[in-house]
């Protein structure tokens, strides 16, 4: 899928002097970061569904450790 990718100015100049320094292509960095911040989040949903699900299985021995 092709989409086009809006910048500001200061944005564009740091992702360009950042793909300068790194030998690498401006898209391939964009690529990196949207990768990480998609297996961020499933981590972070993984996270909180499996802290629900335990919770509530030992809701009350959390509750007795709170008092």
């Amino acid at each position: 899928m092709a989409m086009n990718l809006r910048l500001r100015d200061d944005q564009q100049e740091a992702l360009k002097q950042r793909a300068e320094e790194e030998g690498r292509s401006m898209h391939a960095i964009v690529l990196q970061a949207i990768d990480r911040y998609l297996e961020q989040e499933a981590d972070r949903k993984t996270v909180q569904r499996l802290g629900a699900k335990y919770a509530a299985r030992h809701a009350d021995l959390l509750r007795r450790l709170g008092e």
